[in-house]
């Protein structure tokens, strides 16, 4: 699995933060999302996923 993220597109709402803390984190002077694991192992697969479909900005793009 691979995750990619827009940060142009992100609004900073912090929703793949929450579902997902190991994959995602926030800049802290703007909300920005970070992430920390382009290639997550195979049990947070399904965090990723989630966060993916939470983000309201659809700035989280999940292959495979």
């Amino acid at each position: 699995m691979k995750v990619v993220v827009d940060q142009s597109r992100c609004v900073g709402a912090g929703q793949c933060v929450l579902v997902a803390p190991e994959v995602f984190d926030q800049r802290d002077e703007d909300g920005i999302v970070v992430l920390l694991r382009e290639n997550p192992p195979e049990e947070l697969h399904a965090r990723a996923k989630e966060a993916a479909q939470l983000c309201p900005a659809l700035a989280i793009e999940v292959d495979g």
